[in-house]
């Protein structure tokens, strides 16, 4: 192996402590500041990923169905197998939407299945046949049996109505609805 002479660059100084690249200590607490901004886009992340879970499943609802869900929780299981069906309608179905004031009978269209947008497709049907619809959207529970409910008795012919427009044979009448004058809960049974 060569031997080369001593130069400047041999002789180290004595008082010199560092040797080699340095690097400032670390801030004290700087390691939460990245576990602050990774738990930020993580919560930024999953709230992304629930709004667009809800919109793809069609599960947001933009009715105030607690109403509905609150009398149907209270009310006891031997009411509704005792009920006794409903009599044949003594009322007639209105059946020209012209007659109807839409800003005293307003309509509510609500989705009880897991068919997406089938609200929105009665809807069109209803207001294609001239009835105006104020509010569409999906009900708080899946229902079997589709019904037309009806808040006061002069809405009843109204109801029927609409019932025999989609092709829906049960007609009741609800308090459970308040703000709609006629409220369409589609059910399991309904075909578009």
């Amino acid at each position: 192996m060569p031997k080369f002479d001593r130069d400047r660059f041999d002789d180290v100084p004595a008082d010199l402590d560092r040797v080699g690249a340095h690097r400032a200590e670390k801030r004290p607490g700087s390691g939460w500041i990245a576990f602050a901004w990774a738990a930020l886009a993580v919560g930024v992340l999953v709230g992304a990923g629930v709004i667009y879970l809800g919109v793809a499943n069609n599960s947001f609802q933009f009715v105030n169905p607690s109403s509905s869900s609150t009398a149907e929780a209270e009310a006891p299981e031997t009411e509704t197998e005792t009920t006794a069906p409903a009599p044949t309608p003594s009322v007639t179905p209105l059946t020209d939407p012209s007659q109807v004031d839409p800003s005293v009978t307003t309509i509510t269209v609500l989705n009880g299945t897991a068919t997406a947008g089938l609200a929105g497709s009665a809807s069109d049907r209803l207001e294609t046949a001239g009835w105006v619809i104020g509010t569409q959207g999906n009900a708080s529970e899946r229902v079997e049996t589709s019904t037309v409910y009806y808040s006061a008795a002069e809405d009843e012919a109204a109801a029927r109505g609409l019932a025999q427009q989609l092709g829906i044979t049960d007609v009741e009448s609800s308090d459970a609805f308040p703000g709609a004058a006629v409220t369409i809960v589609l059910g399991a049974d309904y075909s578009a």
